[in-house]
């Protein structure tokens, strides 16, 4: 085992203070609560990945708060759900890339918006106040897209140079 593999003891009470901290500004972004606490207790964990019943006790919810939590959080792609090899129990992970992963899913998202929105500007008039607003709304939609896209593409370079360097 590696200097950096070692495992690090760490006050609980500083963990937990970073867990709500950070739990606290993904609420504000508009992550529900209890997902946005299960997620920062995950991504605060040496191993990146915790047992219900691990969240259970380090956030003090219940196996339901840790399920719902969890639930919202795999739908968004940013944890997975594994299996403790030999055991029926599941381990909840992060990833070092979670968030290219959740960024890359809403992709699929917003060119429904896009779709949904090209309809709206047909079936109202491309001429009218409605018809648009939802036209400016599509050609925002369209530009993020793009410069999201590039901008993983970007990323994806960065992170492979690090790593060789």
């Amino acid at each position: 085992m590696t200097e950096r593999e070692a495992a690090v003891e760490r006050d609980p009470e500083v963990v937990s203070q970073f867990v709500e901290h950070f739990a606290a500004q993904l609420v504000e972004a508009g992550v529900p609560r209890m997902p946005a606490r299960v997620f920062a207790a995950l991504l605060a964990s040496d191993a990146g990945a915790l047992t219900s019943a691990e969240l259970g006790g380090q956030l003090k919810i219940s196996p339901a708060a840790v399920s719902g939590a969890v639930r919202y959080l795999a739908q968004v792609h940013l944890v997975s759900r594994e299996r403790e090899p030999g055991s029926r129990r599941e381990r909840y992970r992060v990833h070092s890339d979670q968030w290219y992963e959740a960024l890359t899913s809403r992709d699929a998202i917003i060119k429904r918006w896009e779709d949904a929105l090209r309809e709206g500007v047909a079936s109202l008039g491309a001429e009218t106040p409605a018809g648009r607003r939802l036209a400016d709304t599509l050609a925002f939609f369209e530009f993020i897209e793009q410069d999201v896209a590039g901008m993983l593409e970007r990323w994806r370079r960065h992170r492979e140079e690090s790593a060789r360097g």
